[in-house]
């Protein structure tokens, strides 16, 4: 036993601690209806230079999971579990804390670059405005600065574009404004939030490629959420399928997609556009909706949508567990090897 420890040590020592470590993450909402349980209990990690994708339907709880790590919901919503950033506890952190902590160590890339920019500033005075919030540095300073990371977000011309206004620039061009004021104060952890859904897809592998070129210099940890398993598939190490608030089907990317277990996860593959299928084919869909989280039913909540339905489905909800080394999933009657085919449990 003991030769065995000292083997696997350098392994240990040469691993880098987790960045962000989520555990038990639950948010719930006051409403008119009851209590909507947005998110229950998730647990996740990620390390320096490392991807995770979450991904699910609109309402599966990937938002507000992130919106809950920044620390940016509003006043209805209640937090708890456990969110540490290297180590130090952000749940129950005051709104002052939380200023300090949002921007110079986890920042944010939102949906849409016409809502996150100010119409009325010009995009320097925006990202100059982000520096000298959080850093001690002169106007001259946060100018050459942030010309320095229009130019790292490969935005042409960057000492003009520093004078022009957010009308004047394309939509691919606005999001790499909101991604240099992400990157604004080097954060250690950068949230991109459906960061490339609104642009074509030429556009798209643009502002990826350009994600993970920052992510290889700086070493950012970088958290993608989207509902496009795809993407997800391009360009994430290690993917969590959420539904319903919780998450259904966690794995490493190559492992998740070459044996999918959940039939949610494989519901959502299904409708993935591929070159091979006839041209004006209608995409299958996942039947049904999602349920009201603020009436939660018994049992399995994809039960009421799920093919593979059994009784014990409507009457117990399963468990996340780690059924194969580093792959987790909830279901009683999961996906084997050939799809559609019952595993051995």
């Amino acid at each position: 036993m003991a030769a065995t420890a000292d083997a696997a040590a350098p392994d240990l020592q040469l691993r880098p601690s987790p960045l962000l470590e989520v555990a038990d993450l639950r948010v719930t909402f006051r409403s008119q209806l009851g209590t909507v349980y947005a998110v229950q209990g998730i647990n996740f990690s990620v390390e320096p230079g490392r991807t995770l994708a979450l991904i699910g339907e609109s309402g599966s709880g990937k938002t507000v999971s992130a919106r809950a790590i920044m620390g940016i919901l509003p006043r209805s919503a209640t937090v708890s579990g456990s969110i540490k950033f290297k180590g130090d506890e952000i749940v129950g952190r005051s709104e002052h804390e939380l200023r300090d902590y949002r921007g110079r160590c986890v920042a944010m890339v939102f949906q849409n670059p016409e809502r996150s920019l100010n119409p009325t500033m010009r995009i320097g005075t925006q990202i100059a405005e982000a520096i000298q919030c959080h850093l001690p540095v002169s106007k001259k300073e946060a100018h050459e600065r942030t010309v320095e990371l229009l130019r790292m977000v490969r935005l042409p011309a960057p000492a003009r574009r520093f004078f022009e206004y957010p009308h004047q620039l394309s939509g691919g061009m606005r999001q790499r404004v909101v991604i240099a004021i992400a990157l604004a104060c080097g954060p250690a952890v950068l949230i991109a939030d459906e960061a490339t859904t609104a642009l074509d897809v030429t556009t798209q592998a643009q502002i990826m490629d350009l994600l993970l070129d920052l992510q290889q210099e700086t070493g950012t940890a970088l958290v993608m959420i989207s509902h496009d398993l795809g993407l997800a598939a391009s360009y994430a190490e290690e993917v969590l399928v959420m539904y319903a608030g919780k998450v259904v089907e966690q794995a490493p990317t190559v492992d998740l997609f070459a044996d999918v277990r959940m039939p949610y996860t494989r519901a959502l593959l299904d409708a993935i556009p591929r070159i091979e299928m006839e041209p004006h084919v209608i995409l299958p869909v996942v039947g049904g909706r999602p349920p009201d989280l603020a009436l939660i039913p018994p049992g399995c909540s994809f039960a009421p949508r799920c093919p593979k339905v059994a009784e014990d489905c409507r009457e117990m909800s399963p468990p996340l567990r780690q059924h194969e080394p580093g792959r987790w999933w909830a279901c009683w009657h999961p996906l084997g090897k050939e799809q559609g085919s019952d595993s051995d449990q």
